[in-house]
C-alpha cells in the first residue's frame, strides 16, 4: 500500500515562513499609513499634482530605504550573536566535552525525557553533531540557517516599497476633486486586508486586528490632512 504524502511544512521551516510572511504584510502596511499621511497632508495644503508626487515620492524613497536600512543592522545584530554564542558553545565542546555531555541531557531530561532516555539520545546527538545539537537544544538556533541581514533588508524595501505605491497612485492618478476621497477609500480598504492577514498569520481572531489598523491608519490621515490644510489655508 502506498503511503499518503505528507509535505506539511514543520518545525522551525514553518516557523521562519511565518516570520518571513509577517514581516512582508507589517512591512507593506506602514508604507500604506506612512505615505498615505504624508500626501494626505500635502493634499490637504495644494492640489498641485507635481508637488504631491514629488512628496508621495520621496517619502516612498526614504521609508524604503530606513526600513531596509534598519532591518539590516537589526538583522546583522541578531547574527553576530548566534555567531557569537556558537563560539562559545564550540569553544566549551572542545574544553569540557563531558561537562557539555551532561548538560544536553539534562535540558533534554527537563524537556520530559527520563534520564536513561535522554542520556541516551545525548550521546548519539553528540556523536552525530555535537555543537548542531547543543545548538538547537540549548541555544535554540540552527547552524544551517543563521539569520541573513542582505535577505532581510530586501524583503523591507520591496514590502514597504509595495505598499507605499498603493496611495501615492491613488493621490496623483485620479482628477483634482477625487483625489483625497478615492486615497482615502482605498487606503482604508488595504488596511482592513492587511489587518486581516498579519491576524491569519498570527492564528489570531481578525475583527479587532483590522479594526486597530483602520482606525489607526484614519487617524494618521484625518490628523495629516488637517494640518495641511491649516497650513494651505495659512499661506505656509
Amino acid at each position: 500500500m502506498t503511503e499518503p504524502a505528507h509535505d506539511e511544512a514543520h518545525g522551525g521551516a514553518l516557523g521562519e515562513r511565518l516570520n518571513w510572511l509577517r514581516a512582508a504584510v507589517l512591512g507593506a502596511n506602514d508604507g500604506i499609513v506612512s505615505t498615505a499621511g504624508l500626501v494626505v497632508g500635502v493634499a490637504g495644503a495644494t492640489d498641485d499634482r507635481a508637488a504631491l508626487l514629488t512628496a508621495g515620492l520621496a517619502g516612498l524613497l526614504a521609508g524604503s530605504m530606513s526600513m531596509a536600512a534598519g532591518e539590516y543592522v537589526s538583522v546583522s545584530t541578531q547574527r553576530d550573536s548566534e555567531k557569537a554564542a556558537l563560539a562559545v558553545e564550540k569553544r566549551e565542546l572542545r574544553e569540557q566535552p563531558e561537562a557539555e555531555l551532561e548538560e544536553l541531557t539534562e535540558l533534554l531530561e527537563g524537556r520530559g525525557l527520563s534520564r536513561e532516555v535522554a542520556r541516551e539520545a545525548a550521546e548519539q546527538l553528540t556523536a552525530r553533531d555535537a555543537l548542531k545539537a547543543h545548538a538547537r537544544v540549548e541555544l535554540g538556533i540552527d547552524p544551517d540557517a543563521l539569520t541573513n541581514p542582505w535577505h532581510a533588508a530586501w524583503a523591507s524595501f520591496f514590502a514597504f516599497t509595495a505598499g507605499a505605491l498603493l496611495p501615492l497612485l491613488a493621490i496623483v492618478l485620479p482628477p483634482s476633486a477625487a483625489r483625497v476621497p478615492v486615497t482615502v477609500a482605498s487606503v482604508l480598504a488595504a488596511l482592513v486586508l492587511t489587518g486581516w492577514s498579519s491576524a491569519r498569520l498570527g492564528a489570531a481572531a481578525p475583527g479587532q486586528a483590522v479594526l486597530r489598523n483602520v482606525a489607526g491608519g484614519a487617524l494618521a490621515m484625518a490628523v495629516t490632512y488637517g494640518v495641511g490644510s491649516l497650513l494651505g489655508a495659512a499661506g505656509v
